[in-house]
């Protein structure tokens, strides 16, 4: 059940993330962090996905970890940009909770997988 929840809020968030970077370039004129942006957060997904069709359940924890170091990685672009004042906190903030519930759900489907992959 929580494999189809991910698959859902990151494909969410992916949307919501190419969203936002549009605005950033159009109206920030802002090319460098938003590109890195994009990658991030389009790539938690796609790992999520790629963790779905694991051919182990190695593979799968390992495709899931990628996309937590992603998601992260999103988190800390979102943390620059705000800080460097290219995005205001209410723009901060209606993305960043998104990028936090992604982070959590995936740290419990890693943290869970370990567990039962170990027993």
């Amino acid at each position: 059940m929580s494999e189809s929840i991910i698959k859902t809020k990151s494909f969410e968030l992916a949307v919501s993330g190419i969203k936002f970077y549009k605005s950033l370039v159009s109206d920030k004129k802002e090319f460098v962090m938003s590109k890195q942006f994009l990658r991030s957060i389009t790539s938690v997904g796609a790992n999520v996905r790629e963790a779905l069709n694991a051919q182990s359940k190695s593979d799968f924890i390992h495709k899931l970890s990628i996309s937590q170091k992603e998601c992260d990685e999103t988190m800390y672009w979102l943390e620059l940009l705000k800080e460097t004042n290219y995005i205001s906190v209410d723009e901060f903030k209606s993305i960043y909770p998104q990028c936090e519930e992604v982070l959590k759900i995936i740290r419990s489907i890693i943290i869970t997988s370990k567990k039962t992959h170990n027993s």
